[in-house]
C-alpha cells in the first residue's frame, strides 16, 4: 500500500462511527438475506426493510459533518454498501440515489439547498432520481425539459428505470434546461403532474422499484433547481462515486453466491460414486471450485477496497482545491473503473459456478440460487465494462486519464 492508499485509521470518534455503520451494516446484511429470496421470487417490494434503514440513519452517513452529519468516509461506504448488497442487492441499488444525490447537492448545490435538503436527510427522507431516458441515438441522450411558462418554471418528460422512487419522497430529475446545459430537480413525488409506476421487469434486481416515471408539466420552484454548471467539462468525484457504489453491489452479489454456494455444498450437494469419498466436502472438484469462487470474489472486492482509498484521497484534494486534484481524481477513476470491471466480472462468473457444485438439484426454484446470477447479469449491464478496460489500458499504456464523464 503506497502514500495514497493509507486506509483511514480506526482511533477516534471517526472510528467509532465506522464501526458503527458497518455493525449496523452487518445486521442488516443478516436480516435482508433471510428474505432475498422470497421477495425475489414473489416480486414483493422491501418497503418494510427500506424503512429499518431509514430509521437507522444510514441512510444519510455522508451528509457532510458542517452540516451536522457523519460523513463516513468512502472506505467504510463501499464496505456498507457492499454488505447490504450481500444481504439483498436489490435493496442496496434502490438506496444508490440517495447517495448520488447527496455528493451532487455538495457540489452543485447553493448553502441554502444544502442546508434544506441535508437536514431533510438527517430527518430520515430519502430520496430517488430519474436520469435514464430510452430516446435519443446515444445513451445519456435527453428530452426531458426544464422551461419558464408565465413566469413559473415547469418540468415535462418521461423517465425509465427511476430506481426507488417507489420508496421515496424526492426524486432527483435530470433534465435540459432552457438557459442551456443541463439541471438536476428536486421535485416531491406527491406534487401534481408526477406519476410514478411500477412497471420494471426485468429478470433480475426484480424488487429495486425501477420503474417509468412521468412528469406532465410539473410545477418546480426556484429553489428547488439544482444547477450544474460546465457539465462534462470539469472533473469531479461523481463519476467515480456512482461507479464505486455499483462496483460494491456487484461485489456484494458475488460474496453472497460465494456463501450460498458453500452452505449448498456442506448439506445438500452430492457426490457421484466413483469420486472415492463420502461427502461434498472431502470432493476434490468441488473443493476447486469453491476455492476459484473465493479467490475470484476477493480479488474483486480487494480491488473494490483499493478504488475507495483512491477515490477518498482525491475527494479530499477536490474540496481543498488543490492543483493536483484533477490528476488525482482521474487516477481514482482509473482504480474504480478496474474494481468495477473485476467486480462485475465476479458477480456473472461466480452466481454462475454455483451449479458446478449441485447439478441438477440446484436449479430448483425452491432454493432460487438462480437470482444471484438474474441480479449480477441485470445490474452489470448499466454500462459496458469493455469501457473501463479499454480506459484503463490507455491510462497505463499512453498516460491517458479518462474522460471526464459519469460513466468512467
Amino acid at each position: 500500500m503506497n502514500s495514497r492508499e493509507q486506509a483511514p485509521g480506526p482511533a477516534g470518534r471517526d472510528g467509532e462511527e465506522n464501526t458503527g455503520f458497518l455493525a449496523a451494516a452487518e445486521q442488516f446484511r443478516l436480516r435482508f438475506a433471510a428474505g432475498a429470496a422470497r421477495r425475489d421470487s414473489l416480486r414483493i417490494l422491501p418497503h418494510e426493510e427500506i424503512d429499518a434503514l431509514r430509521q437507522s440513519g444510514l441512510l444519510s452517513m455522508r451528509v457532510p459533518r458542517e452540516y451536522g452529519g457523519r460523513e463516513a468516509d468512502l472506505l467504510t461506504f463501499s464496505r456498507v454498501i457492499r454488505l447490504l448488497a450481500a444481504g439483498d442487492p436489490n435493496i442496496a441499488q434502490a438506496i444508490v440515489p440517495q447517495f448520488a444525490n447527496l455528493e451532487k447537492l455538495r457540489l452543485y448545490g447553493t448553502p441554502a439547498q444544502q442546508r434544506h435538503y441535508f437536514d431533510l436527510v438527517l430527518g430520515g427522507t430519502m430520496m430517488s432520481n430519474a436520469a435514464a431516458e430510452r430516446e435519443g441515438a446515444f445513451i445519456g441522450d435527453m428530452a426531458t425539459r426544464l422551461e419558464r411558462r408565465h413566469g413559473t418554471w415547469r418540468l415535462r418528460g418521461r423517465k425509465y428505470y427511476s430506481t426507488g422512487s417507489l420508496f421515496s419522497s424526492i426524486i432527483l430529475v435530470t433534465a435540459v434546461h432552457e438557459d442551456g446545459g443541463r439541471a438536476a430537480v428536486f421535485v416531491p413525488v406527491d406534487r401534481l403532474g408526477v406519476t410514478v409506476s411500477d412497471d420494471w421487469d426485468g429478470m433480475g434486481q426484480r424488487t429495486t422499484a425501477s420503474g417509468t416515471t412521468l412528469f406532465d408539466n410539473v410545477l418546480v420552484a426556484e429553489e428547488e433547481i439544482l444547477r450544474i454548471p460546465a457539465y462534462g467539462q470539469r472533473r469531479t468525484h461523481e463519476g467515480g462515486f456512482a461507479q464505486l457504489i455499483h462496483a460494491a453491489i456487484d461485489a456484494g452479489i458475488a460474496l453472497a453466491a460465494l456463501a450460498d454456494a458453500c452452505a449448498y455444498g456442506r448439506t445438500q450437494a452430492r457426490v457421484l460414486r466413483e469420486s472415492g469419498v463420502s461427502g461434498a466436502t472431502a470432493d476434490p472438484y468441488v473443493l476447486h471450485t469453491v476455492g476459484e469462487m473465493a479467490i475470484i470474489a476477493h480479488g474483486a472486492e480487494t480491488l473494490l477496497e483499493r478504488g475507495a482509498l483512491l477515490l477518498d484521497n482525491a475527494l479530499r484534494a477536490e474540496w481543498a482545491g488543490t492543483e493536483a486534484s484533477d490528476r488525482l481524481l482521474g487516477e481514482a477513476s482509473i482504480a474504480v473503473a478496474e474494481a468495477k470491471y473485476a467486480t462485475s466480472e465476479a458477480a456473472i462468473r461466480v452466481s454462475e459456478m454455483i451449479y458446478r457444485l449441485g447439478g441438477a438439484s440446484a436449479t430448483s426454484a425452491a432454493l432460487n440460487l438462480d437470482r444471484h446470477w438474474r441480479n449480477a447479469r441485470t445490474h452489470t449491464t448499466h454500462d459496458p465494462v469493455a469501457y473501463k478496460a479499454r480506459a484503463v489500458g490507455d491510462f497505463y499504456l499512453n498516460g491517458t486519464l479518462p474522460p471526464i464523464n459519469t460513466k468512467i
